[in-house]
């Protein structure tokens, strides 16, 4: 496993390799005994959603005390991941970074979220699979998130022009970061 730092604080990709013949391939998704040295949390769910091209899931993050750090593949198909820093205190404050998964490249990439960010993906590839390892369960009463297209933070989402993406009702009536209390402020 190889640990590649990304510019927002804490946040880091996870590289594995691909073993591939002419029968396809096999990875390896997660080992626990890397776990410690890559200094991710223990995870406690896994989630698995499919999705067909255009649409765009997130931003979301749960709030304390059920808040989650995720780890996010794409097995299959390709997704442009977006990740934002929500730590009012962390030097990356409201910044965000992406990054191109693809259940097609050489290596599998899973890129690590820590808790106090929001994330959200858009998928690119006519369908896509995308895997999460969530660090706490899903707690609808700690359910949170931010508007995908908030001006405050002006994401670069890789939507042909003039395009809105497909979102789920809720997705789509998320608040601007402007409008909640944030609940990573210490």
């Amino acid at each position: 496993m190889i640990k590649e730092p990304l510019p927002l604080e804490g946040a880091f990709l996870v590289h594995l390799p691909r073993h591939r013949d002419n029968r396809g391939y096999f990875a390896e998704l997660f080992r626990e005994s890397e776990r410690e040295v890559l200094g991710l949390p223990p995870f406690l769910q896994d989630n698995l959603s499919f999705s067909r091209k255009g649409v765009l899931r997130g931003l979301h993050f749960q709030r304390p005390p059920q808040a989650q750090a995720k780890l996010i593949t794409a097995v299959y198909g390709t997704i442009q991941d977006v990740v934002v820093d929500l730590r009012p205190t962390s030097p990356t404050y409201k910044q965000w970074v992406d990054v191109q998964l693809s259940g097609d490249s050489e290596r599998l990439t899973w890129v690590y979220v820590p808790v106090g960010f929001a994330h959200g993906f858009l998928v690119l590839s006519s369908e896509a699979v995308v895997v999460y390892r969530c660090s706490a369960y899903y707690a609808p009463h700690a359910d949170g998130g931010i508007r995908w297209d908030d001006p405050e933070l002006t994401i670069a989402w890789a939507l042909p022009s003039g395009e809105k993406p497909i979102l789920s009702p809720k997705d789509a009536a998320l608040p601007f970061l402007s409008e909640i209390e944030n609940p990573f402020a210490s």
